[in-house]
């Protein structure tokens, strides 16, 4: 091996050591460590998965608060409890023309997440554990990451081996990466190692630095770049090929040049994605723990934007927030509505919903979904330090335009100590790898194990089709049609009076001007607060001129227009 060949060995650890940033946000590159991995040139879809982990295990319950069952929801928690009414920050129903049982209704700072959700951007899961939940963050996590069950061992993640079918056979390092498919097959943001992206007998590599063009030139620069003509790979004799010391060996050099590659290749692809026009949230507004104020979750969706704008091709993505292991101080004593778990669902909730219009406005929309994560839900009974201990069961939440938006479960039973299980989460979790990013029986069976047999897994589950992600993309029309409308008014044409009609899924200010042929607002024939339901109002018109006018209703995001015609 040539010096300038173990001078690059000595310095690698050093530099894979050092959180390896785009944009200020630490990440993980996914790679394989051995030469027995194998990965195929690209993906059959140019559709990308984010994985949301809530890190800590979220009180799902005051996410998600039962509208039917609220008194017994309050009784259980009252010193936690979101309040119904009487309140200037009062829960949000989410949708009032779902049956009762599913009925829900949002935390206060998850109004971006109502708006997403009326735009047909969300779905809710209600009640997703694993049989044996015991409550462990760490095992906990292992399990959601590996795929597998509470006696489940595996040792590698339902990822790696979505990966490991998804880019079948090529042999790695050697060929890979190449120019079909030169981007990280996953990056994790964070400087952990998470199992879910092992695959068996690979160690994921990662890759670390201050940003793109620092980590590229850093490289770049390390001596076993430079090669002096002399043992050009540094590789032992020729002799020892098939012998572990070569394979081992071979596989370190490798990371060389692949290092090099990923470098200058995320470099490229982040500057070329171009910085966004949409506005990130920074800060939560509100009252909270100092350590809550900043939102973690915007610069690392931002991140993630502007790659996949620069074309990025990596087919996984996870991101992090944390703080929801909340024993105590939940909320603040003074009001429930604000404090730590506050600031989460304002970060999710915003951060989220910036992303999806950073990706509408990317023309990537329809290419990327994202699914939440948390090892386990709360327990129904708050504790007397104003928080809730470790659960089992709580809500995944599910966006992008790829969704099947609504509520998919039953509110939790409140007479339990644990929001019981309803579905396991593999078959979340397989259900969005078949109808989002297209896998087939044979290999979702490879992924999560004894999940499409009709013995089933090691505990028992089989799979069962869940209306969580579209295969096709179709128009949102139907489900916002079904929630928001404004009706022709009647009479019309017409003299003094007309009627107006219109229906709204949960209290909203609505406007409903009155312009003229030229686009001028005449008058304003609605402006107030709305319950649910249908309305019909009354609009007087005497003393407007004879002719062609327009009405604009105007609710929440939805705006709709119709033609009104005033006669003699």
């Amino acid at each position: 091996m040539n010096k300038s060949r173990r001078d690059f060995l000595k310095k690698f650890p050093l530099a894979m050591s050092i959180p390896f940033a785009i944009g200020g946000i630490p990440i993980r590159v996914l790679g394989e460590s051995t030469s027995l991995a194998r990965m195929a040139a690209a993906s059959g879809n140019d559709r990308v998965l984010i994985i949301l982990q809530m890190h800590g295990g979220n009180d799902g319950l005051n996410c998600l608060i039962p509208v039917e069952k609220y008194d017994e929801y309050h009784s259980r928690r009252a010193n936690i409890a979101i309040p119904a009414k009487n309140s200037l920050r009062k829960y949000i129903p989410l949708d009032t023309t779902l049956p009762a049982d599913v009925q829900v209704g949002l935390h206060p700072d998850m109004l971006a997440m109502k708006g997403m959700y009326d735009q047909g951007r969300v779905a809710f899961v209600q009640g997703v554990s694993y049989k044996n939940n015991n409550g462990s963050h760490f095992r906990g996590r292992d399990i959601w990451f590996m795929g597998g069950s509470a006696d489940d061992y595996y040792q590698s993640g339902w990822v790696g081996r979505y990966l490991e079918s998804e880019f079948a056979p090529k042999k790695y390092p050697e060929d890979f990466p190449n120019p079909e498919m030169p981007d990280p097959l996953a990056i994790e943001m964070g400087s952990d190692v998470s199992l879910i992206f092992h695959q068996q007998g690979n160690i994921p590599t990662s890759i670390s630095i201050n940003d793109p063009e620092s980590f590229a030139k850093l490289v770049g620069e390390l001596e076993g770049f430079v090669d002096e003509e002399v043992d050009p790979r540094g590789l032992p004799p020729d002799y020892l090929k098939g012998s572990p010391y070569y394979k081992e060996l071979d596989w370190i050099l490798s990371l060389e040049d692949k290092s090099k590659d990923y470098a200058q290749r995320l470099a490229e692809v982040y500057k070329k994605g171009g910085a966004t026009s949409v506005t990130y949230p920074e800060n939560y507004p509100f009252n909270a723990p100092k350590g809550s104020l900043k939102n973690p979750l915007s610069s690392q969706l931002k991140v993630v934007a502007q790659l996949l704008a620069g074309g990025c091709q990596t087919k996984v993505f996870l991101v992090k927030i944390g703080g929801f292991d909340s024993h105590a101080d939940q909320v603040e004593k003074y009001d429930t509505t604000m404090g730590g778990h506050a600031a989460l669902m304002y970060h999710i909730s915003t951060a989220m919903s910036a992303f999806q219009e950073d990706l509408r406005t990317r023309g990537m929309e329809e290419r990327v979904l994202t699914v939440t994560t948390s090892e386990f839900g709360r327990r129904i009974q708050s504790n007397g330090s104003f928080g809730t201990d470790h659960g089992t069961g709580g809500p995944m939440f599910i966006f992008g335009r790829g969704v099947q938006p609504g509520v998919v479960g039953t509110v939790p039973d409140l007479s339990k100590g644990n929001v019981e299980m309803q579905y396991d989460y593999r078959l979340i979790y397989g259900n969005i790898m078949k109808d989002w990013m297209l896998v087939d029986d044979t290999r979702l069976n490879e992924i999560f194990p004894g999940l499409m047999t009709s013995t089933g897994t090691t505990d028992g589950v089989t799979f069962q089709t869940l209306p969580l992600a579209q295969q096709t993309i179709t128009s949102t029309e139907s489900f916002i049609g079904d929630r928001f409308a404004l009706g022709e008014c009647y009479p019309n044409p017409a003299k003094d009076k007309t009627s107006l009609w219109f229906k709204l899924n949960s209290t909203y200010q609505v406007n409903v001007d009155l312009m003229n042929d030229q686009g001028k607002v005449v008058k304003t024939m609605v402006n107030g607060v709305y319950e649910p339901g249908e309305h019909k109002v009354e609009i007087e018109l005497t003393g407007l001129p004879v002719g062609h006018y327009i009405y604009q209703f105007k609710t929440g995001f939805y705006k709709e227009s119709k033609k009104l015609v005033i006669i003699k």
